[in-house]
């Protein structure tokens, strides 16, 4: 009997899947060390994107489907 593949649980937490099957992602250095960054450079920060094709097969690894 084949064990079922379980979903990556820190990448559920990272992307999200849509309809389309690609995937979104936060874009990084937002985290902390706020206080240093210009507003415009935390602004360009904002947002959500959809994962490249590069990435995205890596990250369809870690879901189970």
């Amino acid at each position: 009997m084949k064990k079922k593949c379980k979903t990556r649980r820190s990448a559920l937490k990272r992307y999200k899947k849509t309809a389309t099957n690609k995937f979104l992602r936060r874009k990084s250095f937002k985290g902390h060390l706020l206080q240093k960054k210009t507003s415009s450079r935390k602004r360009r920060l904002l947002g959500i994107i959809t994962v490249g094709t590069t990435e995205s097969t890596i990250v369809k690894k870690f879901f189970n489907n």
